[in-house]
């Protein structure tokens, strides 16, 4: 399988798009108020929604983290992710999801989305609480995970680019243990939001 996964990942994007028959849906999410992509086919929905950097920091600096980690968070372009296996009853396909597998591209080389174990390793080097670590880890969306049907999961991923940024997202998930990808065109990082002072 592993020489699927990186067999899959040499394919140029265009490639990546024709394995998988359905197109990408972009929209506003009716509760955020924020742009979403998203991307349907057969039994998988992968749903990424915009997070304003504020939002994010506030989130993490309510949870214990000190300003300086809470803005390194925000600051690396965070989505709300969720993940549907959309089959119901009988012998279900099982979504299989390794965010290890993902990749983007924002014009500067493919490159990993940033993972929780960076993450935990710069927390713990900046000494940041084991509460916060705790709760920092309970709120990305799972690097793993196994998804039957009607099963649904959510959390926030980061893709380590600055706010604003606009990149091309590789997913890469399997059914029942076979390898399928597809491309998230035009992703945009939610941009910092500054506020100049009205002039009188």
């Amino acid at each position: 399988m592993g020489f699927l996964k990186s067999a899959l990942w040499a394919l140029p994007l265009w490639a990546i798009c024709a394995l998988v028959g359905a197109d990408q849906v972009v929209g506003t999410d009716p509760e955020a108020g924020l742009p979403f992509w998203a991307w349907e086919d057969g039994a998988l929905e992968i749903r990424l929604v915009q997070r304003l950097p504020d939002q994010t920091r506030a989130f993490f600096i309510g949870r214990g983290f000190s300003s300086a980690a809470a803005d390194r968070v925000a600051r690396s372009c965070v989505f709300q992710a969720i993940m549907r296996n959309r089959a119901q009853g009988g012998q279900t396909p099982v979504l299989g999801i390794d965010l290890t597998d993902w990749r983007l591209d924002a014009g500067a080389g493919v490159r990993a989305l940033v993972s929780k174990d960076v993450w935990d390793a710069e927390w713990v080097a900046a000494g940041e609480s084991e509460a916060a670590r705790i709760a920092f880890r309970w709120s990305l969306f799972p690097t793993t995970q196994e998804l039957r049907g009607g099963d649904y999961n959510w959390g926030m991923i980061s893709l380590g680019v600055p706010p604003g940024t606009r990149l091309d997202l590789m997913l890469s998930w399997t059914i029942d243990a076979e390898p399928r990808g597809a491309v998230l065109r035009g992703l945009t990082c939610a941009p910092e939001e500054i506020l100049e002072p009205k002039q009188e």
